[in-house]
């Protein structure tokens, strides 16, 4: 995205709700709002607010806190990898207990 400032941003489809799976031809047809302010996926019923992107907001309040959610559980960090341990020493995470 290249604004009318000359300054040129550049956010990887993958991290935008909605567009991650999109095929290369989908991405291609956009269209820019009047006002300039949103993009337009109509192939893909995407709509995008581009103040909203500036402050790093990628999609839904429900997508965004999954995909927090799930970076934070690949993190590693001496706090939680000894929470881990004290857990491990109570015997783990309990055994599923399947009906028969």
């Amino acid at each position: 995205m290249k604004l009318n400032t000359d300054i040129q941003l550049a956010i990887p489809v993958r991290r935008i709700e909605g567009l991650a799976e999109a095929s290369a031809d989908h991405l291609a047809e956009i269209e820019i709002s009047p006002a300039g302010l949103g993009l337009f996926w109509p192939q893909l019923d995407v709509d995008v607010y581009l103040p909203a992107l500036l402050q790093g907001v990628f999609g839904s309040r429900k997508w965004m806190a999954a995909q927090l959610g799930a970076s934070g559980g690949r993190m590693r960090s001496e706090p939680k990898t000894a929470a881990a341990r004290q857990n491990g020493q109570k015997g783990g995470r309990p055994r599923k207990i399947s009906a028969a």
